[in-house]
């Protein structure tokens, strides 16, 4: 009996006169065992094994389909006329009877290149098997994912497809429709023993499919003819095609399923999301709804859309549909995006349009960078990011019709597409072994962009889950991946305090925090092959070692920073990390100007932010058979540190994940004479000093005394308060005389609502956000203002008065520059200094509720209080002077004894009023100064209110007198001179007359 075979030419149509290869597969009868021809064939190495024999002996009446290799020539370029019929082959050996040959087609196609190269690719039904596959290139290089169905083979081989079997397996889903949020299960069921599996995903839009991972979202488990991928919480970024590869009987496969995920609200970007508009200027206007890309087709509808145009415009990763509104409406109109999918729920969005009427406050419209047209009051302001940016531009119309602040929410493009990318990688989509060091080359090329704080807070977001990609996946950075970090690391910590880093910690303040760990992180994967490794930049240093596995020795660094740093690891520490024989990888990393960067967060023990901390932080890892050791006993030299050092290191869990410094496991050594301050530590981690550049004592005797002090002051006060109720009628029967007292008087007011404030603000809980805090600070900054700005007035008054003699100003009018002198100018100072740092993040310090020194809001009371003092100190040089020295027309020489007099008097009420406390008090601020300062100025400023009852007002002579008459029925009658102002020299009657004329 014959036997019937098919044939197919397994290599492409080589013409002229080259050979082609016949695949002839048959079915045989069982009962009987062949075995496939050998060598003789012609079988080449490139098509797979041979020879197997087939034994069918166990299957009684079945059959066995057989492949069998034959190589035949043909010296033209079309199929010989021969072949086009059936064909009889001689009987092979074990075989009973002749096969004849029914069908030949061709299962591979070639195409020869210039370099003599032939790109070789697998018609249906035929493969390369997987043997082929991995010792030759695939065709298209970048599409890795798909199984050997083209390869490149040299000039002198040759190769032929094999017949595939049935598909060893099945993939299955749960719903080929995930709603946003759910989870994926991607089910795999094999026949066969499978190996070398691997899950694809081609997004919608993408170039190419990306390898799957066990990312955040992603789960890959697999056990004996089951795997299952499942992707948790996904969403529109996470639909396309899956595709499962695998290797099963010698071939490689492929299975595919695609899956859809509809769109939600929050995927839709509204163009701009409100618009206010004025039909007078702006007959019409434009709206528009974005969408990304993805499998499903979605159409839009305006509604209204009355005297409108609907249009459809594509971009690079999105598709818009605009609506072209072209006539005004007359009211406040809501407009809806309607997108809807066949059988989906259609997504709606909503864009409201207010109309100005007639009367209506606006802001005008106005032209910078960003065109601003008018503008009801009360309402937002939107327009799109210029040049190549993502993101909206906001600017409030405030309710009287000013504009507000430019609102900047613009993200450079590129870094914004590299933040989700790497995103998406964390998430599972992508492999990191590749991905991580083309980001870290972007990052470099993207540092160079960043404008605005959002531009840097991506790229420190960027850096951060780059950080944790590393960790998870254990990757190994080699030497450009770390160059190009360090670099990168370089450039951030180099950049402007005010404009990026101030503004972006106000809106994040952990990304100080952040950039340190992440540089961290990445800095202790670098691949064990490249150490040592060292790489000096001006913010950045870093060195490492690799110590071998016997008995490693101390080990010892030292950096050339200011100031200078050594450190050193003992061996006893790093002993038991070689025992199992692996060498022990140690990384130190030292990064500069972080004093500018992390939040002034002190942990226990370590008082407050009048601890200075130097922009200096030494970072040590240690790494030893790819596990990261934390522990260990590290001894650290920081140069030049005169003061009251504190060993700490950054403690990224305190207050809440923003971080703060700690000095848990660390202490200070003595270190002699020397002005240096060594540090010793139980653990690894970013190691630092802290400074008191004010070193204020923690004892609770100094807070006592604080307190009653400031009781005591406000007690006096109130007693001033009514002794001036008492006799106010008759000490201020002359204009000098009610000038000087209602200048005092004010004092008093402003003295003790600023030491009340003082006190309760020491009660309310400190927090940037805190609105009693906030208010707190800002009334003690402007009454403690006040009270100087009234002590400023009280002394020009007296030098218009020993100065101007005969050209007075009238009592009214001297009064009114007073109060404007007393209230107005501290008002503006505390107003320019709460819109100038509030802004920034600069205004309370962490911790209190009083003004920031760091950020330079406390300079708005120190600046002017120097400045008062200085004139303060010029006035009452003038006045000695003055009084020292008086003219023929001012008085007789007589009377020289009592003008002495006046003067120690002057002298003794002023001289603590005009700014001795306070400038004690700036003193111990800015100066590194001893512990006795602190105490006199806590000593001084809360008996500020006792001063000026006893000098200001008791030991006044009209005062004295008045209180007499009040309390005492008789009194001998006095004649005296006040020793305050200089119209003593005047006689009393040509100055009563004056007085009645003024």
């Amino acid at each position: 009996m014959g036997k019937t075979w098919r044939s197919s030419s397994q290599s492409p149509l080589f013409w002229s006169g080259q050979a082609f290869r016949l695949i002839l597969s048959f079915r045989l009868p069982t009962r009987e065992t062949w075995r496939c021809p050998g060598p003789g064939w012609g079988q080449s190495q490139a098509g797979g094994e041979s020879g197997q024999p087939l034994d069918q002996e166990s299957g009684a009446g079945e059959s066995a389909l057989l492949s069998v290799y034959a190589q035949l020539d043909f010296a033209h370029e079309t199929w010989p006329a021969v072949l086009s019929g059936p064909l009889t082959l001689p009987a092979a050996s074990g075989s009973s009877a002749p096969v004849t040959l029914t069908g030949l087609s061709l299962t591979t196609e070639c195409k020869v290149n210039q370099d003599g190269c032939s790109y070789c690719a697998c018609l249906s039904g035929y493969q390369w098997n997987a043997s082929v596959c991995s010792h030759h290139d695939p065709c298209q290089t970048h599409l890795k994912h798909q199984p050997c169905g083209c390869l490149v083979f040299s000039p002198m081989e040759a190769g032929y497809c094999q017949l595939l079997p049935p598909v060893p397996a099945t993939l299955s889903l749960n719903s080929w429709l995930q709603m946003p949020g759910s989870t994926l299960n991607l089910t795999l069921l094999t026949s066969q023993e499978t190996t070398n599996m691997n899950w694809f995903l081609w997004r919608t839009g993408s170039p190419s499919p990306v390898l799957l991972w066990a990312g955040t979202r992603v789960s890959l488990t697999s056990s004996p003819g089951r795997a299952v991928l499942s992707i948790m919480n996904i969403s529109h970024k996470w639909a396309g095609e899956y595709i499962c590869c695998f290797e099963a009987q010698g071939f490689r496969w492929e299975l595919q399923q695609v899956v859809r995920v509809p769109l939600r609200e929050t995927d839709v970007t509204r163009l701009p999301d409100q618009l206010s508009i004025s039909c007078a200027t702006s007959p019409g206007f434009q709206l528009s709804c974005c969408i990304p890309r993805t499998h499903l087709g979605y159409m839009a509808s305006w509604s209204p859309r009355e005297g409108s145009e609907a249009a459809l415009v594509h971009t690079a990763d999105s598709q818009c549909f605009g609506l072209a509104v072209q006539h005004c409406p007359t009211a406040d109109t809501t407009y809806t995006c309607d997108l809807q999918s066949p059988g989906l729920t259609p997504v709606r969005v909503a864009v409201s349009v207010t109309v100005i009427q007639d009367g209506d406050a606006t802001c005008p419209e106005e032209a910078s960078a960003v065109a601003w047209n008018v503008t009801k009051a009360g309402h937002v302001a939107q327009a799109p990011c210029p040049g190549n940016r993502t993101g909206m531009v906001k600017r409030a119309c405030g309710p009287d019709g000013v504009w507000g602040p430019i609102h900047s929410g613009c993200t450079d493009t590129g870094l914004l597409a590299l933040l989700q990318r790497v995103q998406l990688l964390r998430a599972g989509q992508g492999w990191p072994v590749t991905e991580v060091p083309q980001i870290l080359a972007q990052l470099l090329e993207q540092v160079v962009v960043v404008a605005s704080p959002s531009d840097l807070l991506a790229l420190v977001h960027t850096m951060t889950v780059l950080a944790k990609v590393v960790a998870d996946a254990r990757i190994q950075l080699n030497y450009s991946g770390l160059e190009a970090l360090l670099n990168t690391t370089d450039k951030v910590l180099d950049m402007d305090s005010g404009s990026l880093w101030t503004p972006a910690r106000a809106q994040k303040p952990s990304v100080g925090s952040n950039l340190l760990l992440a540089v961290e992180m990445l800095a202790r994967s670098l691949c064990p092959q490249d150490q040592p490794f060292s790489f000096v930049l001006p913010n950045v240093q870093l060195q490492t070692q690799l110590l071998g596995p016997t008995s490693p020795a101390d080990y010892r660094v030292s950096f050339p920073t200011q100031p200078p740093l050594r450190a050193w690891i003992p061996r006893h520490s790093l002993a038991p990390l070689s025992r199992n024989g692996t060498n022990v990888s140690i990384t130190s990393l030292v990064l500069q100007k972080l004093d500018h960067l992390l939040p002034s967060n002190y942990g226990p023990g370590l008082g407050d932010s009048l601890s200075v901390t130097p922009g200096l932080v030494l970072v040590i890892s240690i790494t030893a058979g790819g596990q990261v050791f934390n522990q260990g006993e590290v001894i650290m030299d920081f140069g030049d540190t005169d003061g009251s050092p504190h060993c700490v290191f950054w403690d990224h869990d305190l207050f809440q994940g923003k971080g703060g410094w700690s000095d848990a496991g660390c202490r200070v050594q003595a270190a002699g004479a020397s002005p240096t301050t060594q540090c010793i530590c139980q653990h690894l981690t970013a190691f630092s000093i802290l400074m008191s550049g004010h070193t204020v004592p923690q004892n609770p005797t100094l807070e006592l005394l604080s307190q009653m002090g400031l009781g005591a002051s406000i007690l006096a006060l109130l007693l001033c308060l009514g002794v001036y109720r008492l006799v106010w009628r008759i000490v201020v029967r002359n204009k000098v005389a009610y000038l000087r007292h209602a200048a005092l008087l004010n004092m008093v007011l402003c003295l003790l609502a600023a030491d009340t404030c003082f006190l309760g603000a020491s009660l309310l809980p400190p927090g940037p956000r805190s609105p009693l805090c906030l208010a707190a600070a800002f009334l003690c900054h402007f009454l403690y203002l006040a009270t100087f700005f009234w002590m400023l007035a009280q002394a020009l008054m007296l030098a218009h008065q020993l100065l101007f003699v005969f050209h007075q100003l009238s009592k009214h009018r001297m009064l009114s520059l007073m109060v404007l002198l007393g209230y107005l100018c501290p008002l503006g100072f505390a107003g320019v200094a709460l819109g100038l740092y509030l802004p920034r993040g600069q205004y309370l310090r962490d911790g209190e509720c009083w003004l920031d020194r760091k950020g330079g809001a406390l300079y708005t009371f120190a600046g002017p209080v120097l400045a008062i003092v200085g004139v303060n100190g010029l006035v009452l040089t003038m006045a000695v002077l003055k009084l020292l020295r008086p003219s023929l027309s001012e008085g007789p020489q007589v009377e020289r004894r009592q003008a002495l007099l006046g003067v120690l008097k002057a002298l003794l009420i002023l001289t603590p009023i005009f700014g001795l406390t306070w400038g004690l008090g700036l003193a111990t601020l800015l100066e590194d100064i001893s512990v006795v300062p602190h105490y006199l100025f806590t000593v001084l400023n809360a008996s500020q209110g006792v001063f000026i009852l006893l000098f200001g007002c008791l030991t006044d002579r009209k005062v004295q007198e008045a209180l007499r008459k009040r309390f005492c029925r008789a009194q001998p009658p006095t004649s005296t001179i006040s020793l305050t102002t200089n119209e003593a020299y005047i006689p009393e009657q040509s100055k009563g007359r004056s007085q009645d004329a003024r």
